[in-house]
């Protein structure tokens, strides 16, 4: 399979943003649909991507934007549901969407974004059990004549993740930080090793029909990387675990605050270890050695604290 041409859905975001320059730096040519292009001009600096204006829940633009390509990428997800934007919508009736069209333009392969133990009948969310029903339909929606393979990634780490990050900023708030599903495990996966497989996966036909669960080389409990991170910021706060009960509390709480840093549905889905089982399909049967935290956190955090301190360092002066 020679692919020349892609079109990516959610190539806007972190995974994408990592993605487009892996293929690029294959001559491959990438479409990215967005309903407002103009706020990401910078990834049409990648050589052969185009950011073109697009409704993906519209099934005509759909069809008329994979015409011509010769793969198609979903990247599409959502950890919390919005007004318009409901799990189903999402993980579900976007992917059965997909699929037709593969399959009306003439499209012979799909790479599609899942979840570490998303599963329709056993996931512990609605999150997770949608995941798992949008991969079990883009497998079987896109027999016989498009060639799938899932990735079901642990959480995902990088320079721009919404994970570190994220935590790196509640740690900088005064106070101590009561944390929810302390012991709840992670196999946190670098968003290069999670690009590198997709892309190096594309034309590789031992990966067709394939579910490759992504993990990093180590596993830790919640409270110990969010430790990790206080340790390497030098905040020295107290991080504390909550019981089971006040987890729930919590998330009852603070998804009725604006943002949703943490609602019911995410509290369920941390009910499931997010580790990788022993199976064949990882990064290492695609010829890839996990990167750890280690390896990468450090700088990482260094290089975002003294951006930081830059920037604040503008806006004081006269």
């Amino acid at each position: 399979m020679n692919i020349r041409r892609i079109c990516i859905l959610g190539g806007t975001g972190f995974v994408g943003r990592h993605l487009i320059p892996k293929f690029a730096s294959q001559g491959i040519e990438t479409l990215v649909l967005s309903r407002h292009p103009e706020r990401y001009r910078q990834l049409s600096l990648n050589p052969g991507c185009r950011v073109v204006e697009a409704n993906i829940f519209d099934k005509k633009q759909l069809l008329e934007k994979f015409q011509g390509c010769d793969a198609v990428v979903n990247l599409v997800g959502i950890l919390n549901e919005k007004q318009k934007l409901d799990f189903r919508r999402v993980h579900v009736e976007l992917v059965d969407s997909v699929t037709n069209c593969c399959r009306q333009a003439g499209v012979k392969r799909l790479l599609h974004m899942s979840a570490l133990h998303a599963s329709a009948t056993s996931g512990s969310s609605q999150y997770l059990r949608t995941k798992g029903e949008g991969e079990n339909r883009a497998h079987t929606g896109g027999k016989p004549d498009v060639a799938v393979t899932s990735f079901k990634p642990s959480v995902i780490f990088g320079p721009d993740d919404s994970f570190i990050n994220r935590f790196a900023g509640v740690l900088k708030i005064p106070g101590p930080l009561p944390l929810a599903c302390p012991d709840s495990k992670f196999s946190p996966v670098y968003i290069e090793d999670v690009c590198e497989a997709m892309a190096n996966s594309l034309n590789h036909h031992k990966t067709f029909a394939q579910r490759y669960e992504l993990c990093g080389p180590q596993t830790y409990s919640l409270i110990e990387i969010v430790r990790y991170i206080s340790t390497l910021q030098g905040t020295n706060k107290l991080v504390f675990g909550l019981s089971n009960g006040l987890s729930q509390l919590q998330a009852s709480i603070l998804e009725k605050l604006p943002g949703k840093l943490f609602t019911t549905d995410n509290y369920l889905s941390l009910q499931q270890d997010s580790v990788c089982s022993d199976k064949d399909y990882n990064l290492l049967s695609l010829g890839i050695s996990p990167t750890s935290m280690d390896s990468i956190v450090p700088a990482m955090l260094k290089q975002a604290s003294e951006k930081n301190r830059y920037q604040t360092l503008r806006k004081v002066r006269p």
